[in-house]
């Protein structure tokens, strides 16, 4: 049967990080939504570390925030330990990074999917896509209750036919103990829609009543905790809201009652353990034919590639407050049980560890990103979006931003309005996506700062300042916190403003500052001002030459980044244009002349041809 007789605006399929955040952002911005998902129960869930943020992914997660997306608030409610990473570096790499309670987590955000207006949230396993022609128009699903709508993003996660391996034992599913979605590849296969495997990991899951924390160093949170979330420009309500139904959502006071993560290390013991068994690992005994994640290998590669290296660190993390369970961070193995259990027992403290959950690898289906528009909707089929994993991406930040970019588009192409696309020079959100619909990738694809050419303009406390006129014109984020941000931005310029005007000592406070010359105490009007407005003054001024050197260049850059090249141009049928170029431009089909440049095999001159191409096309339509 069909359950609607008027299409949805949007339906996403799967409610992981990338799910949730495309669904909000749809429904937030007044599009009718529906949000299917396999189990209401797990929408959320923190399949693998209990973790957000970190190096470039608190970048990301920061302009999520500014985005008007979720992640930032449902982590600083749930966080258990705060750290800034990178603080012995400058700002601009400085990234903030929490431990979250992880069933708190998905609870709190699962409430916030109940109550969003324009969202309906329903239980059901998307089994097919239903087309019309070249475009989707709906989907089927287990329940055989089919669903229409004017645009679907597709969230699957690992569940794309996910195959579980502990060593030569073999479950189906995305992640242990639920299920894997077998179907629905053969819909995106019919669509033309190509796809490949790749391979991720999980480390074991440890009683903590079981361990000898003595024989660990302990980690404790920062005394100061660098929040997510902008508060400085929400409303003091917007952090424990009550509905008008009088329901109240999960969370706490950020930053309060931090708990601790330890720290351990690997012995000769555990790598000759590894090494003994490396036949019996899936990984390496031909069982798994996906591509793992090259920055998060498992212990098994780690004692491969890194042969000299005498150990390696471990790190156990608690799992939540309400719970006994550690997360063993740098323990990822697709090793059998019986080896799991000596390996574990192998590590300082661990020697009489209980395991709750043991260790696996998980394959499953992804379809290559070079299929997608700079929107993430799809080349082969029209008002189909796809975000997260099933992008070759890997990390909860990476699907979340995705998703919500994905969400905002499906609802701006039903209506015929802009598209949001966040530029490379713009932040993370920008270099992630042009890297993935652009270059592709063959591994999991994780954000680093190294990967932004333009990281020093991307310090996390400026984001709302980046990206707030997207904010704006698509209308992310209340009106109120708009003004607080413009607010907010004013009082920064003027700081920067009257450090650079105003002398001392026969400098200017922006000359001592540059120069680090400590003795020339700052004006306590300036030290009284909110401390994000400080930090952001402070960084702009003392780095000031090289954010300048940073904006020259993307003016430099900035036509070619504007330039769009139209659907319908023929690539071979241009006078000029090398053969090899213009087919590798047909195939990738570049949303504007600087995505074009950035195509392996394109040249600056075949950027100059298309350039007048598209010049001579805009005069003749004139």
């Amino acid at each position: 049967m069909i359950y609607n007789k008027i299409p949805f605006d949007v339906i996403v399929c799967g409610a992981g990080h990338a799910g949730v955040e495309a669904a909000l952002a749809a429904s937030r911005i007044g599009a009718s939504t529906l949000l299917l998902t396999g189990n209401i129960d797990t929408i959320a869930q923190m399949s693998c570390n209990p973790a957000i943020g970190g190096q470039a992914k608190g970048q990301i997660v920061r302009e999520i925030d500014a985005l008007g997306g979720e992640m930032a608030i449902n982590t600083d409610l749930t966080g258990i330990q705060f750290r800034l990473l990178n603080q012995s570096k400058g700002p601009a790499v400085q990234s903030p990074r929490a431990q979250c309670d992880k069933k708190a987590y998905q609870f709190r955000l699962k409430h916030t999917l109940e109550l969003q207006p324009n969202l309906q949230v329903f239980q059901a396993m998307v089994t097919g896509l239903v087309f019309e022609g070249d475009r989707v128009v709906g989907v089927k699903t287990n329940l055989d209750i089919e669903f229409s709508s004017h645009t679907v993003v597709v969230t699957t996660g690992t569940f794309l036919r996910g195959l579980m391996h502990i060593g030569q034992n073999k479950n189906e599913g995305g992640r242990l103990g639920d299920f894997t979605a077998k179907t629905l590849s053969a819909s995106f296969l019919e669509a033309g829609i190509e796809l490949q495997r790749l391979k991720t990991g999980t480390p074991p899951r440890l009683l903590g009543r079981s361990l000898d924390f003595s024989k660990m160093e302990e980690q404790r949170g920062d005394a100061n905790p660098t929040l997510f979330a902008f508060h400085d420009t929400r409303d003091s309500g917007d952090m424990f809201h009550v509905e008008q139904t009088g329901e109240s959502r999960l969370g706490w006071l950020p930053g309060t009652k931090q708990v601790s993560c330890w720290m351990t290390h690997t012995t000769p013991e555990t790598a000759q353990i590894v090494r003994d068994n490396l036949k019996r690992s899936a990984l390496y005994g031909g069982e798994i034919e996906g591509v793992g994640p090259r920055y998060c290998p498992s212990i098994e590669d780690k004692f491969v590639r890194f042969a000299d290296k005498p150990r390696h660190l471990l790190y156990l993390e608690p799992e939540g407050r309400s719970t006994n369970e550690y997360y063993v961070n740098g323990l990822s193995t697709s090793l059998p049980f019986d080896v799991q259990l000596d390996l574990v027992h192998s590590v300082p403290g661990m020697e009489q560890a209980q395991l709750l959950r043991p260790a696996y690898a998980v394959e499953y289906d992804f379809a290559p990103p070079t299929q997608l528009y700079p929107t993430l909707e799809s080349k082969k089929v029209e008002n189909l979006f796809f975000a997260g994993q099933i992008n070759g991406t890997s990390g909860y930040e990476e699907a979340a931003c995705q998703g919500l970019i994905a969400g905002v588009n499906a609802v701006q192409k039903v209506r015929g309005a802009e598209p949001l696309i966040i530029k490379r020079h713009e932040g993370y959100i920008g270099v992630l996506i042009d890297d993935l619909v652009t270059k592709g990738t063959n591994e999991p694809y994780r954000m680093f700062t190294s990967r932004a050419e333009h990281r020093l303009l991307f310090n996390h406390g400026s984001a709302e300042s980046r990206l707030i006129h997207h904010a704006k014109s698509h209308n992310l984020i209340s009106d109120k916190r708009i003004k607080n941000i413009e607010t907010k931005l004013a009082q920064i310029k003027h700081w920067q403003s009257w450090l650079e005007n105003n002398r001392t000592a026969g400098k200017s406070w922006g000359e001592h500052i540059r120069r680090g010359e400590d003795g020339h105490e700052l004006p306590a009007e300036f030290l009284s001002v909110a401390a994000s407005i400080r930090d952001e003054v402070m960084y702009h001024v003392k780095y000031q030459g090289y954010l300048d050197r940073e904006q020259r260049q993307i003016a430099r850059m900035g036509d070619i980044e504007v330039i769009q090249i139209p659907k319908s141009l023929d690539f071979t049928s241009i006078k000029g244009l090398r053969r090899e170029s213009a087919l590798k431009l047909a195939e990738f089909k570049p949303y504007t002349l600087g995505q074009a440049s950035r195509i392996s095999g394109v040249n600056p001159a075949d950027i100059s041809i298309l350039m007048v191409q598209i010049a001579a096309g805009k005069k003749n339509k004139s």
